[in-house]
C-alpha cells in the first residue's frame, strides 16, 4: 500500500514539472510557442534529421514539420522523471500519421527547458 502511494506521489510529482504550455503547443502546432521552452541548444530529432540545433534552428524545423503534419491531436502516453529531470513520451497524430513525440527537460536560466525532443514517425 505505501508502495502504491509513493508511485502516485511521484508520477503526480513529476507530472506537475511538464508545463502545460508544451503541451498545448503540440496539441495546436504552435512552434514559437514551444520553442519558449527550449535550451539555447536542443537535441533535436525530426523525423530523419537528428542534430544538436540553436534555439532558432530547432524553432524552424519544427515549424517546418508542423507546416507539412498539422497536427489533428496530441496526447501523452507516459511521463516522469529522469535523474531528477522530467520527461514525457506521447502521439501526435495528423491525417493518418502517427507520430511518436518524447522529450527530456533540464533545469535552466531559471527554469525547466526542453534539452531533448524527438518526433518519430510510428509504422503502423
Amino acid at each position: 500500500m505505501i508502495a502504491l502511494f509513493a508511485g502516485i506521489a511521484f508520477g503526480y510529482s513529476a507530472k506537475a514539472q511538464i508545463p502545460d504550455e508544451i503541451i498545448l503547443s503540440l496539441k495546436s502546432g504552435n512552434a514559437k510557442t514551444l520553442a519558449k521552452h527550449f535550451s539555447s541548444n536542443v537535441e533535436l530529432t525530426v523525423l530523419d534529421r537528428e542534430d544538436v540545433y540553436s534555439k532558432a534552428q530547432a524553432e524552424q524545423l519544427v515549424r517546418n514539420f508542423f507546416e507539412k503534419y498539422s497536427p489533428d491531436k496530441f496526447f501523452l502516453i507516459h511521463q516522469g522523471t529522469q535523474e531528477g529531470r522530467p520527461y514525457a513520451i506521447g502521439n501526435l497524430q495528423s491525417g493518418r500519421n502517427t507520430f511518436r513525440v518524447s522529450f527530456l527537460l533540464r533545469k535552466g536560466e531559471g527554469d525547466y527547458k526542453i534539452h531533448m525532443l524527438r518526433i518519430e514517425k510510428v509504422d503502423e
